[in-house]
């Protein structure tokens, strides 16, 4: 028997089995965070007064997620784990109220369906990150620079308020943050590579990678409910 082989390949499958469940933490973490978003838009869009409270101050709610994801960004060496984590929530929630808005744009059954067809996509494009053994990381630049200027033309759209323009600006960011759902799922797993999978600074890295994957699922819903919502 070899048994230098043998214990190499047991080895490699403890790594497996130790990325798996570091993938998994934070995959859960992203999922968690969905579902809170979604009770919270629910509960929101099914009390009018409400929602017309959202929807009167969604700028400042739309500022309050800017900040926090500043906040979780620049303060990521100096916060710890459980804090990152508290601001990941309340992003979350924060979400929920914002979203509640789409409520009122789009039938209950479109928004089902737009849901169903992200999470297909977002599925396959996380395995795909998962398993190609192609550096994605000059994707994720090419992407950055591609969502930088969908940015820039959305800010033009803004005052020029064509519906034409705004169409394609959601099949640009469609097309966008599904490649950006591979990069980040490929990036969550080099942090396990780089920093392992027990240490503050990995799993502080992780929650950020699962805030990433939780945009992008976002993201990805948005622009298909713009394509291919049901307006009331």
């Amino acid at each position: 028997m070899n048994f230098s082989r043998l214990n190499t390949v047991q080895q490699t499958r403890t790594y497996d089995q130790g990325l798996r469940s570091f993938m998994l933490q934070f995959f859960n973490y992203m999922a968690l965070g969905l579902a809170l978003t979604g009770v919270i838009a629910l509960f929101t869009a099914s009390i009018p007064s409400l929602t017309q409270t959202v929807l009167s101050l969604r700028l400042l709610l739309t500022i309050a997620l800017i900040g926090i994801v500043f906040a979780m960004s620049f303060g990521f060496n100096k916060m710890s784990f459980n804090t990152l984590k508290m601001l990941y929530w309340s992003f979350c929630g924060l979400q929920g109220l914002v979203f509640s808005i789409y409520f009122l744009i789009y039938t209950g059954d479109s928004i089902a369906r737009v849901f169903l067809i992200t999470a297909s996509v977002f599925g396959a494009m996380s395995i795909y990150g998962y398993s190609t053994k192609r550096d994605l990381t000059k994707l994720g630049s090419f992407l950055t620079m591609g969502l930088i200027g969908v940015f820039l033309i959305m800010i033009v759209n803004f005052f020029l308020k064509s519906s034409s323009l705004m169409y394609l600006i959601s099949f640009a960011v469609l097309a966008i943050f599904i490649g950006f759902t591979a990069y980040d799922v490929q990036k969550l797993k080099n942090i396990y590579y780089n920093l392992g999978g027990s240490s503050e600074i990995a799993k502080k890295a992780g929650l950020m990678s699962a805030l990433s994957l939780y945009l992008d699922f976002i993201n990805i819903f948005i622009a298909l409910l713009h394509i291919m919502g049901d307006r009331r």
